[in-house]
């Protein structure tokens, strides 16, 4: 079993100065859902090389068992830190794909022209996707093989408009996903904010906060069994 992970090489929080990136529990417990279960992963992300941390994720009341657990693993702080370039992946060599997220997506891989064809090669192939919380974003431009948005007509989660007001960022963020969602056709839904929210939609897997990685993951490997 082969998964990809793709991360955000974005670090700036709009024009507020402050920085960005990906959420370290969102990376990090998927990370150890897939390996755990003995999948090979590879790390991706735009630029290549050390994806951009979110300092706020790295904050004493952001961690978890796993991110404790990744804080005392250096075979995987070194693999995170050489992510090799999206532009060199190719879906034929994987199973299935997962997005962590951080606000970074919102900016690069939302845009990306790699990261969109890369997911629709994922879907076409048949392959299950996952994305997780800000990550959802990256489907924002993805398209169906009949050209209509991929996510038109189905169930989908992604960080909510209360949860973005709640980390007072819905002013600062390029677009909010639950509103954009609902523009593209999509049939969003949300749970509790910052609880466990998980969709699964055919391949298609999405989790709402930081709280749903792990779930996501889990319902993505569920696609794989």
């Amino acid at each position: 079993m082969k998964v990809l992970m793709v991360l955000t090489s974005h670090d700036q929080l709009g024009d507020t100065g402050a920085k960005t990136g990906f959420w370290l529990e969102e990376f990090v417990a998927p990370y150890y859902v897939f390996k755990d279960a003995g999948a090979e992963i590879v790390l991706a992300s735009p630029a290549g090389g050390q994806p951009p941390l979110d300092p706020k994720s790295d904050q004493p009341d952001a961690q978890t068992e796993l991110t404790h657990r990744f804080k005392a693993d250096p075979q995987a702080q070194q693999h995170l830190a050489t992510t090799v370039k999206l532009e060199t992946v190719n879906q034929q060599d994987f199973d299935t794909v997962f997005y962590p997220g951080g606000h970074g997506p919102l900016w690069d891989l939302a845009e990306s022209k790699h990261s969109i064809s890369l997911i629709e090669a994922f879907e076409r192939a048949g392959k299950p996707i996952g994305f997780v919380c800000h990550a959802p974003g990256a489907l924002r431009h993805v398209k169906a093989a009949d050209g209509s948005p991929l996510i038109k007509g189905r169930r989908v989660t992604g960080f909510s408009n209360s949860e973005e007001a709640g980390v007072q960022l819905t002013d600062v963020v390029p677009f909010l996903i639950e509103d954009e969602f609902q523009k593209l056709g999509a049939h969003y839904e949300k749970g509790a904010d910052w609880a466990s929210f998980v969709i699964t939609d055919g391949k298609l897997v999405t989790g709402q906060n930081p709280a749903s990685s792990e779930e996501a993951a889990k319902a993505l490997l569920a696609q794989l069994k």
